[in-house]
């Protein structure tokens, strides 16, 4: 298979194959996907290519992204996506509770979804400051 793109859409695909194998692989410790990593270190192979020296370096015979790409901004994008995701689990985690963990239904689905606004209001405005804890 061969797939033509710009510079740019190349540099654009490292991006997202990296995303996709730190969210797959970075909690997994050693029983990783290698099949991912593989792909992983097929296109960051290609950087040299492209004159993207800099994005990739050779550890243990592969591939990977080198220092200077993971500090380049790529860990922050994937904290902003962490931290909107955790707010949204959380407000839809607290409404089911505050409904008992009732199964979702076209006649309770308003009053869920009118929750999960209300925690994610809150949250906006707020952050977890006004979140307590009663740990006995």
């Amino acid at each position: 298979m061969n797939i033509e793109l710009t510079e740019l859409e190349f540099r654009r695909l490292l991006d997202m194959a990296y995303i996709g194998n730190w969210v797959l692989n970075s909690t997994r410790g050693q029983s990783r996907f290698e099949d991912y990593d593989n792909v992983e270190s097929r296109l960051f192979s290609e950087c040299p290519k492209h004159g993207m020296h800099t994005l990739t370096e050779i550890i243990d015979g592969m591939a990977r992204p080198s220092e200077a790409f993971e500090q380049g901004g790529i860990h922050e994008a994937i904290a902003d996506y962490e931290d909107s995701i955790f707010f949204e689990i959380l407000a839809e985690e607290l409404a089911r509770r505050d409904m008992d963990f009732e199964p979702i239904n076209p006649e309770n689905y308003n009053e869920l979804t009118d929750r999960i606004d209300e925690y994610i209001a809150e949250f906006e405005q707020n952050g977890i400051d006004n979140i307590s804890l009663d740990i006995r």
